[in-house]
């Protein structure tokens, strides 16, 4: 009876823990999931540029592709480039990964395009002592007017009116990116119209960002537990002991930012345009034709991606012209002097944007028109002299050249008279002495001319070898 006894309740505690499995393992098993997915860091430092959207593009899809629970796009940035920046948007808009924007570390901004980033954020925060806004575009100027002055011109009024259009078309482009976050719409709008700006705390209160933290792992602390909801449906995050993964820019993304520095870009195209003017000028030495080629290419590839003022390129390739047309048709400096000018105000008017981090510095304008002046110059100068040096012709071109013998006469009566080849043409030759000429193949001067015939005097211990 007793172990009748034991056997039934051995049977209900079985059951009993079995039910307790089927229960809690379901529930269990989707948080421990959550937990082993990583949270992917991209950080984003500088002026915003088809290089760094390129990284933070490829970023979110690898961050989608590793199953990542979180991104957390780290800010500090001056602004950028308005189509950079919309790729970026446009990316964290379609992440099925929630992307959470931190401005820091500590003293770190997101200021002009940043702020737009952080609105998009499907989380905004930020660290102490940053801050963030500033959000007009540059181009169009801070707190000017809408109202057309008395009497203002046409081309003055057609600017104000592009300048309106272009700060509608921005303040509706945050005012949606905050009606899709549920942040405050007002102060975005002013952010774009009135150029204003928050620090962390105020930026708090006033529901521009989600929370503050101080680094990385408080953020992902204080957003263990948050649900976010993006383009793939709702996720909860468990990001208190999630992994941390830290992107750096690859090979790909610095290669791309080196050369799409506008002074490296404008140094690349010059190098391209000297190099295969070296090649049709020089044919045959196939190196300056290819590096030429290649640099142009790069070069051409890079401003493409700029916001270049094609007025600008027109006066560079124009002055460029005018310094190449200086070395072959020496002006006394007219030509080379236009050149160089025109190739520096087409420089600095090359970027079509007052962005930060965009645009060439006037010095490296400078270095570049002085050391292609030098040179121009120089190989003119070469040129000139060596048009002016007299040319010999006649009789005297003959004098001092150095000939072959083909045959030698050595029969009387014309002891020491024969044949032999002088500047690619056959010549009578005879002795100047009256001794005999040295044998066939054998090297000689000429003394003089008389008519047709040249007198030689033979290259004591010289010959050329098999020629016949």
């Amino acid at each position: 009876m007793r172990t009748n006894l034991a056997d039934w309740l051995w049977r209900r505690v079985c059951r009993a823990l079995l039910l307790f499995a089927c229960l809690f393992t379901p529930l269990s098993t989707p948080m421990s999931a959550a937990a082993a997915a990583p949270v992917v860091v991209i950080p984003l430092k500088g002026a915003i540029g088809p290089a760094s959207a390129d990284f933070v593009v490829r970023a979110l899809a690898r961050a989608a592709d590793e199953h990542a629970q979180l991104a957390v796009l780290e800010l500090d940035t001056p602004g950028g480039l308005d189509l950079s920046m919309r790729s970026i948007i446009q990316a964290i808009l379609a992440s099925p990964v929630p992307v959470a924007a931190f401005i820091a570390p500590s003293g770190a901004r997101a200021a002009s395009a940043g702020t737009y980033i952080t609105y998009a954020s499907h989380i905004a925060a930020m660290a102490p002592g940053t801050n963030l806004g500033a959000a007009s575009p540059v181009q169009l100027g801070l707190g000017g007017s809408e109202r057309e002055p008395a009497g203002a011109s046409k081309a003055a009024t057609a600017q104000s009116t592009e300048t309106r259009k272009q700060m509608q078309d921005a303040a509706a482009y945050i005012r949606g990116l905050a009606q899709l976050r549920g942040r405050n719409v007002q102060w975005a709008e002013r952010a774009v119209r009135e150029a204003v700006a928050l620090s962390a705390t105020e930026a708090l209160e006033q529901k521009v960002i989600d929370l503050t933290a101080s680094d990385v792992p408080d953020l992902l602390a204080k957003l263990d537990g948050r649900r976010v909801t993006t383009a793939s449906g709702a996720h909860v995050l468990a990001t208190k002991q999630a992994p941390v993964i830290v992107l750096q820019p690859d090979w790909r993304s610095r290669f791309l930012a080196t050369i799409t520095d506008p002074s490296v870009a404008l140094i690349l195209m010059m190098i391209g345009m000297y190099g295969l003017f070296f090649e049709f000028a020089n044919p045959g030495m196939v190196l300056p034709g290819v590096a030429g080629a290649i640099c142009l290419l790069v070069g051409l590839f890079a401003l493409q991606l700029l916001p270049i003022n094609f007025v600008g390129l027109g006066l560079i390739v124009l002055g460029l012209g005018f310094l190449v047309a200086e070395m072959f048709l020496p002006t006394f400096g007219s030509l080379g002097i236009g050149g160089v000018i025109a190739f520096a105000i087409g420089a600095l008017m090359l970027i079509d944007t007052d962005v930060p981090g965009f645009g060439v510095p006037i010095g490296i304008v400078i270095g570049l028109a002085l050391f292609t002046a030098l040179f121009v110059f120089t190989v003119s100068g070469v040129a000139l002299k060596a048009r002016k040096r007299p040319v010999v012709s006649g009789a005297e071109a003959m004098l001092g050249s150095v000939g072959v013998m083909l045959t030698n006469e050595g029969a009387a009566p014309d002891v020491g008279n024969g044949w032999a080849r002088v500047q690619g043409e056959r010549w009578r030759v005879r002795s100047a002495a009256q001794a005999a000429l040295p044998g066939e193949g054998a090297r000689v001067r000429v003394i003089s001319r008389h008519g047709l015939t040249l007198t030689v005097e033979p290259l004591e211990g010289e010959r050329e070898v098999g020629h016949f």
